[in-house]
């Protein structure tokens, strides 16, 4: 609802089915939809698939918020999602013998880290890690994914890969850094608000040029 109210020209609700809003409007002249995906894989997995399968949508941006999880990014960063590890039963329904690797859209993200340096934006291009947990029972549970590198660790971007690689679709994650889980930063809910249009414009003038 936040980017059609701003960004979107002649926006209009399309969809609120379980609550889930959809918005279809201009951004700069060209026809752009905007919609909640809800929170964690099965909820992205549903609306992804039924975007991808059912209504002909060729390409889903992901943006939301990540804790980060190196101290090579800092909070208000921006992450873009090269690849998608998971913790989580989502790719077992595929019955593959070996482990499946989310990655996102080669396309997508080389046109998103293009409008990135136009904004003149911090970001990095890396691993994300998509989990079921939000308040984790045992505090020390992401370390390992830290030293193998990974960036940030968000819910859905795994599943929304693993969508798009069977439908034969596109898919990207952009994530901005609200939280630190090594050094314990955060944004208050204000900062949350104001530091997330810059991810937010990527996402609208990534989709643009498509």
């Amino acid at each position: 609802k936040f980017i059609a109210e701003n960004y979107l020209e002649s926006a209009q609700l399309v969809n609120n089915v379980r609550g889930i809003g959809g918005y279809t409007g201009l951004y700069r002249g060209e026809r752009v939809s905007v919609m909640a995906s809800g929170m964690g894989m099965p909820s992205m997995g549903i609306y992804s698939y039924e975007l991808f399968k059912f209504f002909g949508v060729e390409n889903i941006i992901r943006v939301g918020s990540a804790g980060g999880l190196s101290e090579s990014v800092k909070i208000r960063d921006i992450l873009f999602g090269m690849g998608a590890s998971y913790v989580g039963g989502y790719a077992g329904q595929y019955g593959l013998e070996g482990t499946f690797s989310p990655i996102a859209s080669y396309e997508l993200l080389k046109t998103a880290v293009e409008e990135a340096e136009k904004l003149g934006v911090r970001y990095s291009v890396g691993s994300l890690l998509s989990s079921d947990v939000f308040y984790n029972d045992n505090p020390d549970a992401r370390l390992g994914w830290t030293k193998m590198g990974v960036l940030g660790v968000e819910m859905e971007a795994a599943a929304l890969y693993m969508n798009a690689a069977r439908l034969g679709k596109r898919a990207l994650a952009i994530c901005t850094v609200s939280d630190h889980l090594i050094t314990g930063e955060s944004l208050d809910a204000d900062l949350r608000q104001t530091s997330f249009t810059e991810m937010m414009e990527i996402a609208l003038n990534t989709a643009i040029r498509l």
